[in-house]
């Protein structure tokens, strides 16, 4: 059978990649250098003290200058008075209210783009997001191995923590979907732009690199921001990717169905290129992760390997990333069969011009 083999096949890759996922080191404290940590935030009142809190904490471990910049990009919900507060209890804080985005550009690309431009003097630029809570190492260990391992991009991808049982299925796919199919020793070193993997939740990049890129200009019309910055990347020679995070860092991105939904809604219509290439996807995955089990529950022996092989690689990433391995693992195939129905949604969204995020549309105006 053609599922299994493939499940069987993407399990022999999720156990090399194991094998070679970078782990940023905590006890690492790298040469000191001007850093720079830059946060944008948009509506974030319930995340935004938390996150600076555990900034302030990680920002106290650095060796040199370190600058840490929030970006109120027209907040309404509270969050521009507690960063306020914030901004006038910590010296090390700075808050700058953010410009109107010009035309051709999508709001996330255009407030990173400012909060680079408000640190010029920084050699090493790490950007995070609100819903993100930083270990006290997190910064320290990740620009040491940004440094040692001579990356220009390194994405520590944090520990994904998911509460309701619609997060238990479709949160964990994130790791294993890049775990399971890309391999991670050659995208790291490729020149190919469409190899690669990133993660903009927590992205530390080497300014020099990062400005010979064109910084976020370059992907001013990306709502996947962080993936299309590494292929910019790249394309001028650069090199970088995904590292084990989830000891530097943990986040809750979304709460419950309806917020998932929205939140995967703005942005998987993009993540495969077309409608045609978001269907093939889609058709790929249920083959590999679907079908097996199908035919497993008429007897098929085949089968039954095919569906171990997709619950062994998910259990496995899962212990690895410090997500819940059971029994979680065993509803693998409701988990593809749930992203589908959200890829689904996402493009059928954006061809009615539906998708908005946090108030802005999630494409740049024709």
């Amino acid at each position: 059978m053609a599922g299994s083999a493939l499940a069987v096949a993407s399990l022999a890759l999720t156990l090399d990649n194991l094998r070679r996922l970078r782990v940023p080191d905590p006890v690492a404290v790298p040469a000191p250098e001007p850093l720079a940590v830059l946060l944008p935030v948009r509506d974030e009142v319930d995340d935004v003290e938390a996150c600076v809190v555990a900034l302030l904490v990680a920002a106290d471990r650095w060796p040199g200058p370190v600058r840490i910049v929030v970006l109120d990009d027209g907040s309404t919900d509270g969050t521009t008075e507690v960063v306020a507060r914030l901004a006038a209890a910590h010296d090390r804080l700075e808050v700058h209210p953010g410009r109107p985005a010009p035309p051709g550009w999508l709001g996330k690309p255009w407030a990173c783009a400012q909060l680079a431009d408000l640190a010029p003097e920084a050699t090493a630029l790490v950007f995070v997001d609100a819903d993100v809570r930083l270990a006290p190492s997190a910064l320290t260990a990740t620009v040491a191995l940004l440094r040692a391992a001579r990356l220009d991009l390194v994405c520590p991808y944090p520990r994904q923590v998911a509460g309701t049982a619609a997060e238990r299925l479709v949160q964990p796919l994130l790791q294993w979907s890049w775990m399971s199919t890309l391999p991670l020793g050659l995208a790291e070193r490729s020149a190919r732009p469409s190899l690669g993997a990133a993660n903009g939740q927590l992205l530390a990049v080497d300014a020099a690199a990062y400005r010979r890129a064109g910084g976020h200009g370059a992907v001013r019309t990306e709502v996947l921001e962080d993936l299309a910055l590494l292929r910019a990347l790249k394309r001028v020679g650069a090199h970088g990717g995904v590292v084990d995070g989830s000891a530097l860092a943990s986040c809750r991105m979304y709460d419950g169905w309806p917020d998932l939904r929205d939140g995967y809604g703005k942005s998987l219509w993009s993540a495969f290129g077309s409608p045609v290439g978001a269907a093939g996807v889609v058709g790929l995955l249920t083959l590999t992760y679907v079908v097996p089990p199908l035919a497993a529950a008429t007897g098929s022996r085949a089968g039954l390997v095919g569906y171990g092989a997709g619950v062994a690689s998910r259990a496995v990433v899962a212990r690895r990333t410090g997500g819940r391995a059971w029994p979680d693992a065993l509803a693998h195939p409701v988990s593809v069969l749930t992203l589908a129905r959200l890829v689904a949604g996402s493009v059928v969204g954006r061809r009615r011009g539906t998708l908005r995020w946090k108030g802005r549309p999630v494409e740049v105006a024709r």
